[in-house]
């Protein structure tokens, strides 16, 4: 971890700006009539769920060039998420991935976490890799797979995933498969979904109570040709028809370009199946870069629906968020950490928008007038507010420059011996 002092004294050789700063936000904030505690006490309420795969250097189908300090288990990986955690204050849960993280005692792991002030959220089964110690190959699909010995091999795996969630006090199992066609006429469409479908009722029927299944989708990738749950139609009529616990999770990433992501957000939360977020950002296709750094706009606006439902108390919304990024050339903790504080700014934004403004305008067919209001909330700056919802809990006031200071990231290369001959692929 890092050192506390450390921070408080970085932390106080920026309290006279953080201080001018906070002053000049809170005044230009009252003019438009908002309480700017009434917002940091909001800012300092958000989380948003760390991958333990994202502690460790990305890599594309071409190369994986990893840095020096790789986690080289779950146990390194909590130590980097701890610190994540640390410096933002606003990344409490963990989302590990089985079986990259097992261990054989999850109780012991549970309360390692908890030494980290973390705890666990949705647990992620693999069933798009094929594992040293599996009979069989999911080479041509898992769930969704022609050999019903397949499907059940990986059903298995998914009911083991309860069973660690359960362990860990995870609030629910998220299932992304890479099963589809390269080819037309590699496979019948419809009997991949209904195979899917059946696998999936098995793993639905050994959720426990206070347990949900997250429905991922993904355009394409592995498949090229089609995929069995290629968009939010295809996971909204899976969800559908295995039951209430079983909901839709959206990755900003999975969709095709130009899609209108927050109408699609919008439109799942109407019927009461928004799952939650996978969080990133996207050039071209599901480039995996770190949220915000292209598109911050989209990301304000995917919020705008999400806090527009908070306040109208939208029936079954309780979405999960959780980022899910490749870090290919940053040091995977900072990269974390920048994510972290713009999607906790996209929410804070959003939480400005006068929302009883909106509505008149938007009756009044005022389209213009409609849309400033929502760039006046998106322009405002509210990194004096970020900042001082991690001061008051014992954070960084700038988590990067701390970060950086502290040398974090030498140390732990001492100790874990140095990643080579790195080859393509995730994590």
């Amino acid at each position: 971890m890092i050192s506390e002092d450390l921070i408080g004294s970085l932390n106080a050789q920026a309290s006279a700006a953080q201080e001018d700063d906070f002053g000049a936000l809170a005044r230009h904030l009252a003019r438009r009539g908002i309480d700017i505690e009434t917002v940091v006490t909001r800012a300092m309420a958000w989380s948003v769920a760390v991958p333990t795969w994202g502690v460790g250097t990305g890599g594309t189908r071409f190369a994986r060039f990893p840095g020096p300090g790789e986690p080289r288990h779950i146990h390194d990986k909590l130590a980097d998420c701890g610190v994540i955690q640390q410096l933002t204050r606003g990344t409490r849960t963990v989302s590990p991935h089985i079986p990259w993280d097992k261990v054989a005692d999850w109780n012991a792991l549970r309360q390692e976490a908890a030494q980290y002030g973390l705890g666990f959220d949705a647990v992620n089964s693999n069933t798009f890799q094929d594992q040293p110690d599996q009979p069989l190959t999911y080479k041509f699909g898992s769930l969704a797979s022609a050999d019903p010995a397949t499907r059940a091999q990986a059903v298995e795996h998914n009911l083991e995933c309860i069973e660690i969630g359960r362990a860990l006090g995870a609030p629910a199992l998220t299932v992304w498969i890479g099963d589809g066609t390269n080819f037309p006429g590699q496979q019948s469409l419809t009997a991949m979904f209904d195979r899917y479908l059946a696998a999936m009722e098995a793993i639905y029927a050994g959720l426990p109570d206070g347990m949900v299944l997250l429905l991922e989708h993904k355009m394409y990738e592995p498949a090229f040709y089609s995929t069995v749950i290629s968009d939010w139609g295809s996971s909204l009529i899976a969800a559908q028809a295995l039951g209430p616990k079983a909901k839709c999770l959206v990755d900003l990433g999975h969709h095709a370009p130009n899609v209108n992501i927050e109408q699609i957000v919008s439109r799942l939360i109407h019927v009461g199946k928004l799952a939650g977020f996978h969080f990133n950002d996207s050039k071209y296709g599901d480039d995996d870069l770190d949220a915000g750094s292209i598109d911050p706009f989209r990301l304000f606006l995917v919020f705008n629906e999400l806090v527009d439902a908070e306040a109208r108390g939208a029936r079954d919304f309780a979405p999960a968020y959780m980022i899910d990024q490749s870090h290919n050339v940053t040091d995977p903790i900072e990269s974390l950490m920048s994510s972290a504080m713009e999607i906790a700014r996209a929410y804070v934004q959003a939480s400005l928008v006068d929302r009883k403004a909106l509505a008149e305008a938007q009756a009044a067919n005022d389209a213009l007038g409609a849309h400033r209001l929502l760039k006046a909330a998106f322009l405002t700056d509210v990194s004096p507010i970020l900042a001082e919802a991690r001061l008051r809990q014992g954070g960084a006031q700038d988590p990067i420059t701390t970060y950086r200071a502290s040398g974090y990231r030498g140390k732990v290369a001492k100790e874990r011996p140095a990643v080579k001959g790195a080859s393509s692929g995730i994590v």
